[in-house]
């Protein structure tokens, strides 16, 4: 499959790193899979999908709002392990529960339970949602035998929808059941696909023939037929997915989504010519074709081959497979945007977060210079459960003002020590100030650094020169209100205020501590900035040069 040279071992991982870097707008990292970028809120099912890779855009194209909350990525074609289930779970649950969905192979089955059984031993209640929509797998009296394949799309769309409508786990479950129990899929391959780095494909299909019921893990397919046109494709495929109505759905009120899904190399304008050629069969049959999607839905690396998904739609399910949605590979409708300043503040929490993850050993190297090594990590846990009490805040619609005293409330709640509480303090005392103005412009900003200044001074008892946080932030707040006082545009100006701040904690490292734990060793701190000070300009200078999704 790969014309680069490559590393089969470690291709799996660069693919999921660059898909990420692609769709920022989307997702991000975590160990074992993707998230969702956009908040979830709290009280929201979360929807977590996966298995190998060599799929795309399942499973990681699925992942936005209105879709899957995460999914947990393996190797090509192999399971992801029980912990990736876990960490990825553990990523998105947000109290009201997981569900788990994802294809009917023993591999994920084996890995998703012990996964599931994981994460209730945290207290988290978790369902499990195989997908079985494979006709070719196995009998129509044994659907627990069939394997999962391009149908899942409609599972995993209904599944994210309801979650998004904040339906609970039971009734998230419960329509995801009833989606996969309405959809059959029927696939065939014209070639086998071939491993990263491999020479040949897993399988040959002879010349002038095609494998009927393929899986998409390069198993070659349950049985063979001669090469068709596109009629006789589409009659086949539809004429055994009709056979398999399911029993509650009415002949004559047959209504359904079709799923047309290239597998790799069955690219767009032959997939066209075959669907035009499904409609037709669909309508002489007397089925409706409710909605459609015709594309590279579920692939096999570079299989050429092609499936035909149906899903006999009720009016339950048609309202959240209509749901909007916005994930990378699939976006339907518009969503309601979080405001500009709520994206921007969150884009800065966030900026925040991943510049002290860089600086954990920094600064707990120059907190152990005179005290005991801990202000690096400190300001870790403080910011993280900072930006997720942020992000939560941001999805119930709370104001910019209410979002920083929550986020404050929570940064001194998890980072602890005197840094926690004075962080928190700051927080607090800047949302106040802002949830108290009656505009959101350079004044109320300028007011509201002010504000936390104070809170600083107040809670730590700090004047300059004692060698703290006050030694950097004061310069801050001068530098801001002198330069928006002498006409220069606000992003300028907390740009020139954060260099001012970082300029000033360098200094420090000229003073003797005269406060807190650090104060009876302060000679041993001579040459060596404050690890508060310095801690406060990285992430003002952080905070302002994040770029918010748009």
């Amino acid at each position: 499959m790969s014309y680069l040279p490559t590393e089969p071992d470690n291709f799996a991982n660069k693919a999921i790193d660059g898909f990420v870097a692609a769709h920022p707008r989307h997702v991000r990292r975590t160990d074992g899979g993707v998230i969702r970028l956009s908040p979830i809120p709290a009280g929201q099912v979360g929807v977590v999908v996966g298995g190998g890779s060599g799929h795309y855009p399942a499973f990681a194209g699925l992942v936005g709002r209105g879709m899957a909350a995460g999914a947990v990525c393996g190797n090509i074609f192999a399971s992801p392990s029980a912990g990736q289930v876990v960490r990825v779970g553990s990523a998105v649950e947000r109290g009201a529960g997981l569900l788990l969905a994802f294809g009917n192979y023993a591999g994920d089955v084996l890995h998703f339970t012990l996964g599931a059984e994981r994460l209730r031993r945290q207290g988290i209640d978790v369902r499990i949602v195989t997908v079985t929509d494979d006709i070719a797998s196995a009998p129509i009296d044994q659907p627990e035998l069939r394997r999962g394949i391009a149908g899942g799309l409609v599972v995993y769309k209904v599944a994210g929808a309801a979650a998004e409508a904040g339906l609970p786990l039971d009734e998230v479950e419960r329509l995801a059941r009833k989606a996969n129990g309405r959809s059959r899929t029927l696939g065939v391959a014209f070639s086998g696909c071939t491993l990263p780095g491999a020479s040949q494909p897993l399988f040959d299909v002879p010349s002038g023939r095609m494998a009927i019921g393929m899986g998409l893990h390069g198993e070659p397919g349950l049985s063979e037929g001669p090469l068709t046109d596109a009629d006789s494709l589409a009659a086949m495929l539809v004429g055994q997915l009709l056979s398999e109505r399911p029993a509650e759905v009415p002949e004559q009120e047959q209504r359904v989504v079709v799923l047309l899904n290239g597998l790799g190399r069955f690219k767009y304008e032959e997939l066209f010519v075959l669907f035009g050629a499904v409609s037709q069969q669909l309508q002489q049959a007397g089925v409706v074709l409710a909605d459609s999607e015709c594309g590279e839905l579920v692939t096999s690396l570079d299989m050429a081959g092609v499936s035909l998904s149906l899903c006999w739609l009720d009016a339950e399910l048609e309202g959240f497979w209509s749901a909007p949605a916005d994930s990378a590979a699939y976006r339907r409708g518009a969503l309601t945007p979080l405001p500009p300043a709520e994206l921007a503040l969150l884009a800065r929490f966030e900026a925040v977060e991943k510049d002290l993850e860089q600086r954990v050993e920094e600064l707990g190297a120059l907190d152990a210079v005179a005290g005991d090594g801990d202000h690096g990590l400190g300001m870790l846990r403080g910011i993280r459960g900072a930006r997720e009490s942020a992000i939560r805040a941001c999805t119930r619609g709370c104001s910019t003002g209410e979002v920083l005293m929550e986020a404050g409330e929570a940064w001194s709640d998890h980072g602890g020590g005197t840094s926690g509480a004075l962080w928190g303090g700051a927080l607090l005392a800047a949302g106040n100030c802002l949830d108290q103005a009656t505009a959101l412009g350079a004044t109320e900003i300028a007011a509201a650094f002010d504000a936390a200044l104070q809170a600083v001074i107040g809670l730590g008892r700090a004047a300059p020169g004692d060698k703290t946080m006050v030694d950097a932030l004061q310069p801050y707040c001068m530098r801001l209100r002198s330069d928006l006082q002498a006409g220069v545009d606000l992003g300028q100006a907390l740009q020139n205020a954060a260099d001012t701040c970082l300029t000033a904690a360098k200094a420090t490292a000229e003073l003797v501590p005269k406060l807190g734990r650090a104060r009876p060793h302060g000679s041993r701190s001579l040459g060596h900035p404050d690890p508060g000070a310095m801690s406060l300009a990285y992430c003002l200078i952080a905070a302002t040069q994040a770029q918010p999704a748009t």
